[in-house]
């Protein structure tokens, strides 16, 4: 449960949370993060029904723990043998405690549906991919063809797990937001005023982990071609550095951009919020994305987003809420600068991104999804 992971710990909290609140019994089993975080721990207790949740919290992993997760699978079978277990639901693919647990499940037969992260695309197997093809070689096709189903966040991701020829079912359930958490939203001006250097200037806010899938590249080269044409624009850059900070810091200093960069570090509850609310636009150029929580909580709270395609999030230009682009960072310049140029249509994006979220995307019907998926893992009919 470590924020610096970005969104994966805030999906498995937020459906635990909705699947508690649907009146089931959840265990969530984690490592403990290394590092203090207070802050997260405040953030979480803001969730919805996360009250209900029994929380079990592993010592750190440390020297072989790392490789074999030996430890975190024996509690997670003492704790299937302590309590009547339907089913388990792990998250991600590459950590070895995702393997473990699901041989524990194997060995006191309890099935399993494993949420793939993205982690099976093959942008995401192109990094370490010799590493990656020996793990599904030696371990990790295994559990991937032993689960009841694999949760996929969209047809992209669908479509991948399949070309891989896993015997698994893919299931599309999405992710989505708790509406109390964005009903009602922070006033305007608020985050504006943690920051004062921003002014009442228009922003762009970008708000992702720093990392190089996230597409700060391309983000730094479509502020340069923007910036000239808006003079006041600024660009707030906000998110735990996943390794990108130094290049792209390097980046904007060599297009003289660093005045009108503010690079602030991860925001978390309702500091987050008040960026999104006081955001002129909202601007993801992802490599790939499963399906972006950062994205669905920007519709959520209003602003119009202009995002890559490999955010795998079409419903955006389907309904009118932003832009949907290959790519190119001319592009995403001319996008932006029509946004950020016409209030009308800011209005309109907003109320649309808004709606489709509130319509399609909040995690109690996420968690009745689940709740179907794990009945026909089980075969056991809904009453």
């Amino acid at each position: 449960m470590d924020p610096a992971q970005g969104g994966p710990p805030r999906v498995a909290f937020r459906l635990a949370a909705a699947q508690a609140g649907l009146g089931h019994e959840v265990h969530l089993v984690s490592y403990a993060p290394e590092t203090t975080v207070e802050e997260f721990e405040i953030a979480l207790a803001n969730v919805p029904h996360s009250a209900l949740v029994h929380r079990h919290s592993l010592e750190p992993a440390k020297g072989l723990e790392r490789l074999t997760a030996w430890r975190a699978g024996r509690s997670v079978e003492q704790l299937i043998d302590e309590r009547p277990t339907d089913i388990l639901h792990l998250h991600n693919v590459w950590e070895p405690i995702v393997p473990a647990a699901a041989a524990a499940a194997r060995r006191r037969g309890v099935p399993y549906m494993i949420l793939l992260n993205g982690m099976l695309h093959p942008w995401s197997l192109a990094q370490k991919r010799w590493k990656k093809r020996l793990a599904l070689a030696l371990r990790y096709r295994r559990m991937l063809d032993g689960a009841g189903a694999l949760h996929v966040l969209n047809e992209d991701e669908r479509a991948c797990a399949s070309a891989l020829g896993l015997k698994s079912r893919p299931v599309i359930i999405p992710n989505g937001v708790f509406p109390e958490e964005i009903d009602p939203l922070p006033p305007r001006g608020r985050f504006r005023a943690s920051y004062p250097q921003l002014g009442d200037r228009p922003f762009i806010l970008f708000l992702s982990r720093l990392h190089h899938k996230k597409g700060l590249d391309y983000l730094a080269d479509t502020f340069s071609i923007v910036a000239p044409h808006v003079p006041d624009l600024q660009l707030v850059v906000a998110g735990p550095d996943g390794g990108a900070r130094q290049a792209f810091e390097q980046q904007i200093d060599r297009l003289r951009l660093r005045d009108r960069v503010h690079i602030i570090g991860s925001l978390l509850g309702v500091a987050k919020l008040g960026a999104l609310v006081d955001a002129t636009v909202f601007c993801l150029p992802s490599r790939q994305e499963g399906f972006s929580l950062a994205i669905t909580e920007a519709l959520a709270c209003g602003v119009p987003v202009v995002i890559s395609r490999d955010c795998n999030f079409p419903e955006v230009a389907e309904v009118g809420a932003g832009e949907v682009l290959d790519l190119d960072p001319r592009l995403f310049a001319d996008a932006i600068l029509r946004i950020v140029g016409d209030a009308e249509l800011r209005a309109r994006m907003g109320a649309a991104g808004r709606k489709l979220i509130l319509s399609r995307y909040t995690w109690p019907r996420i968690a009745e999804q689940t709740i179907e998926a794990y009945h026909n893992i089980c075969g056991v009919p809904r009453d």
